[in-house]
């Protein structure tokens, strides 16, 4: 359903990161950011990026213990 793209920003939202911090980290455009998770949100029908959080962790996405992808 995710690009393996959208799935890496879904991630880093549920770390917590903000847009920018998630534009350093992976070397594009805070507007790439923006567009990526306003995508991510459509494909998933959520409304904001507390439930791509929850979606996320429900999903096992992220490991409890140390906070990083799986």
């Amino acid at each position: 359903m995710l690009t393996v793209r959208e799935k890496e920003i879904a991630i880093l939202v549920a770390q917590g990161l903000g847009n920018m911090e998630i534009a350093e980290q992976l070397s594009i455009s805070e507007t790439t950011v923006r567009n990526h998770i306003s995508n991510i949100l459509g494909k998933l029908e959520l409304r904001s990026c507390r439930q791509l959080s929850a979606f996320v962790w429900k999903r096992g996405w992220l490991d409890p213990t140390q906070g990083n992808s799986t």
